[in-house]
């Protein structure tokens, strides 16, 4: 009713200082808190409302009426200053006077006392096509609760609105989901605001509201753990703003971030957000895994309305499995369990599931989170974990963006927490620098996301992707939290099983991940002790060039304020002069490998007798990082067991034309991922060269391949019977079909000029696909050069590639030539 409307009825106000007074002492009351208040309150309100109808409507001589309460009223909570959301409902026999009569002594007394009020007027007939006409109305019926009046038209409207609610579901709960979006947005996620809206933000009590309407329709249900928990600390957080700002607000502005802290028996305003952002976590995260069952429903009941965003990527065919990595399929848009997975006898399976499920932009299932959380529990993954648990983990953290919601839906598990943890002190922790966008937590993803986007610029991004996700890890800690961070850091590399070089530079990336861009901005560049200062600091120019991403990912993922063309130039004119400084201490390899083992010397000369390849499969054991010194004596620690971390393939055959593409594709068809290699040449008995592969390697799905497979299978290609480029291509092509991979940086082909005196270094940085190595190795024998030496690395998902190369003179290229091959390479590879 319009104020108009109000002023020309004559209606005079029921007098109710009863009420009034009674509500007052009931907030002010210590005694009642948190939902025992909001009850009480809407109890009282209830009586009040109550004894109101029964005055209006035996004075108006209207039987046929009912007073109900819905939205959050009808839910019975009512925080101090929340509208009351009512609905005179009435079967329609009466005069329209009459009834608006009625509605004039109800509404009057509400507003008279300063209270906020939603109201509407309706026959059930006329509720019932408003619910139909707007989302909105439905949803506040499903809260509907009888106040007063004739019990059965209340019934009977949510008997209705039940019915109608799950007929419509299919219809209705995209439409929901779009506004959740819609509002999501506008508002942001509550979870990383400095100020957030507790009520219209992603995670915050909205959608709490729509997981109870998405229940109510019978097609999903949302994870109930700590679900209701968290919507109650976001209510008890807005009834404290409401009692300090004595205003009906939702947002948790900085001003009174401290007061409501206080009114909660919160230590401070930094505990407040934080508890603030776990609740919205919480509630967000089981709105994602919710949105998706809805989405497989709709998809599996054939309902074809327009889901917009329902569900990323394609409609996967019902009961569809893809094979993505060992023990880890696709299923209907979803990376799931295998039906062969036992993650109980598989502690690396988690991480495993989680990289896959990241690099091929899927979502982990829920249920297979939960299984691998139940396994992981019982049997942790051993300390130093094993090889191919930190391969994965850097698999994970160079996914990009998709990495977030995968590492977001392991938090919400206890997953990562039980993995690194450390990761729980920084776990929600609120940033007050406006500079910053997200939480620690999320800011340390999000600085890998942008790392992941610049490790073709590094020779180790593992290190790379590794640092950015610790390198804010001493946050909330005493003191400089770089120092802090690098002794944790330094930790946490020892517990993956990085070796000692490699925690060293580890530690230096956390500690130093301040120093280029506050020097760059704060000294002068031109003064030789700023260089030297800077050089002293980071050592050696692989730690200067990792510090360079490392630095320019974490201003990218602080916020838009933190970098710019200008802080790059700056910063990028600072590492020039550090690696100048450094040039000098660096001397070149010429790429020799170690001394030929005996067993590589014995298949040599087998091969050469027998003008054949010759191979030997070994399981391969990888030595354990140098245990860090006890501290508390002095000594070293003890020395964990050699975990086996896959097979060492060998592969011997005479020297001749096409030998390192075909060795390379031969195992990509028999699905064998090379973790790492070296081709070497050798002349065991002086009657010509033999070509060694040295290949570590791991099958991506299933077990290995026999050997005499692998070598019949290599005999062919290298006579011409087998087509492997076709074979690759088509396998592509399927592949292509069911993916939805990320987007990976570009391969970087560059000539490591200086790096040897006797060969040309070309080194490729590329995503690790099937076949890349062949792709590479076919490149390199049409550019008619010959590959002295090979070190192949696989680091998570990328490929780090060196190789020696030559003329047919056997001297290294020529200046123009090698700046073509490395052009030809990369042409090659996109």
């Amino acid at each position: 009713m319009t104020d108009s409307a109000k002023e020309n009825t004559g209606a005079q106000p029921l007098p109710d200082g009863g009420y009034a007074a009674a509500r007052l002492r009931l907030l002010q009351s210590d005694t009642r808190t948190g939902p025992d208040r909001r009850a009480a309150l809407a109890r009282l309100t209830d009586n009040w409302l109550a004894a109101l109808l029964d005055r209006a409507a035996t004075a108006a001589g209207i039987p046929g009426a009912a007073l109900v309460a819905v939205g959050g009223y009808g839910r019975g909570e009512l925080s101090p200053r929340s509208d009351l959301d009512l609905l005179l409902l009435h079967d329609g026999r009466a005069g329209t006077d009459a009834v608006a009569a009625l509605a004039d002594h109800l509404w009057y007394p509400v507003w008279d006392l300063g209270l906020d009020l939603d109201h509407a007027v309706r026959t059930p007939a006329e509720a019932r096509k408003a619910a139909r006409e707007d989302l909105k109305v439905q949803l506040g019926l499903l809260d509907a609760r009888h106040l007063a009046g004739d019990g059965e038209l209340t019934a009977a409207l949510r008997t209705a609105a039940y019915a109608g609610w799950r007929e419509t579901a299919a219809k209705r709960l995209p439409e929901l989901h779009e506004l959740c979006q819609e509002r999501a947005e506008r508002q942001g996620e509550l979870q990383f605001l400095l100020e957030p809206d507790l009520k219209e933000a992603k995670g915050g009590l909205r959608d709490a509201t729509a997981l109870r309407a998405v229940a109510a329709s019978w097609l999903a249900d949302a994870p109930r753990g700590g679900l209701e928990a968290a919507r109650t600390r976001l209510l008890d957080t807005r009834d404290a703003l409401h009692l300090v700002t004595g205003r009906a607000t939702d947002r948790l502005s900085l001003q009174e971030q401290s007061q409501v802290a206080d009114t909660l028996g919160e230590a401070d305003a930094d505990v407040l957000l934080r508890r603030t952002y776990e609740s919205a976590r919480t509630i967000s995260y089981a709105a994602d895994v919710t949105w998706r069952e809805v989405g497989r429903v709709l998809r599996a009941r054939s309902v074809r309305p327009t889901l917009r965003g329902l569900l990323p990527g394609r409609a996967a065919g019902k009961g569809d499995r893809s094979p993505l990595a060992e023990g880890v399929v696709e299923l209907d848009g979803e990376a799931v369990l295998a039906r062969t997975a036992r993650p109980e006898h598989d502690p690396v399976l988690v991480l495993r599931a989680a990289a896959a499920a990241a690099q091929a932009g899927l979502p982990l299932a829920t249920h297979a989170i939960r299984r691998c959380a139940a396994a992981s529990a019982a049997r942790p993954l051993p300390t130093p974990w094993p090889a191919e648990a930190r391969e994965q983990l850097v698999t994970l953290l160079g996914a990009g963006a998709p990495t977030v919601p995968v590492w977001e839906s392991l938090e919400a598990e206890g997953i990562v927490t039980r993995l690194l943890p450390e990761w729980e002190r920084v776990r929600c922790r609120p940033q007050r620098n406006p500079v910053h966008t997200w939480t620690v937590d999320r800011h340390l993803v999000e600085t890998a996301v942008r790392a992941s986007a610049l490790t073709r610029r590094v020779h180790r991004p593992d290190l790379l992707l590794i640092a950015a996700l610790l390198h804010d890890i001493g946050k909330g800690r005493p003191g400089d939290h770089s120092v802090a961070g690098a002794d944790i850091a330094v930790e946490v590399a020892t517990r993956l099983g990085l070796d000692a070089r490699d925690r060293s530079v580890i530690g230096s990336l956390v500690r130093h991940h301040l120093l280029l861009v506050e020097t760059a901005t704060r000294r002068d560049l031109d003064d030789p002790a700023t260089v030297g200062a800077v050089a002293d600091a980071v050592g050696d120019p692989g730690t200067l060039e990792l510090l360079h991403a490392l630095t320019e990912a974490d201003a990218l993922a602080t916020g838009p304020a933190a970098w710019s063309a200008w802080r790059g130039g700056l910063v990028a004119d600072l590492v020039d002069r550090v690696a100048a400084r450094l040039a000098g201490e660096s001397e070149g390899d010429d790429g020799a490998a170690d001394e030929p083992t005996a067993e590589q010397e014995r298949l040599a000369v087998e091969a050469r007798r027998t003008k054949g390849p010759v191979l030997a499969l070994h399981a391969r054991a990888e030595p354990p990082p140098e245990p860090p010194a006890d501290t508390s004596t002095g000594t070293p620690a003890e020395t964990p067991a050699q975990q086996p971390v896959g097979v060492e393939l060998l592969i011997a055959v005479p020297d001749q034309p096409g030998v390192l593409p075909a060795a390379a594709g031969v195992l990509a068809l028999h699905r064998l991922t090379v973790r790492a290699a070296d081709l070497r040449t050798l002349d065991p008995i002086g009657e010509g060269p033999v070509l060694v592969l040295s290949w570590r390697v791991a099958a991506e799905y299933g077990s290995l391949p026999d050997a005499d497979r692998l070598r019949v299978d290599l005999v062919r290609t290298l006579e011409g019977h087998l087509d492997v480029p076709a074979r690759l291509a088509e396998r592509e092509r399927a592949y292509a079909r069911r993916s939805r991979a990320t987007l990976a940086p570009p391969p970087r082909v560059a000539v490591a000029r200086g790096s040897s005196r006797t060969a040309t270094v070309i080194e490729v940085r590329a995503q690790d696909a099937h076949g890349l190595l062949h792709r590479i190795g076919r490149a390199l024998e049409d550019a008619g050069v010959y590959v002295r030496s090979a070190h192949i690395s696989t680091l998570g998902a990328n490929a780090v590639d060196a190789f020696y190369v030559t003329g047919p003179d056997g001297r290294p290229l020529p200046e123009a030539a090698a700046t073509a091959l490395a052009e030809t390479l990369q042409r090659a590879l996109l």
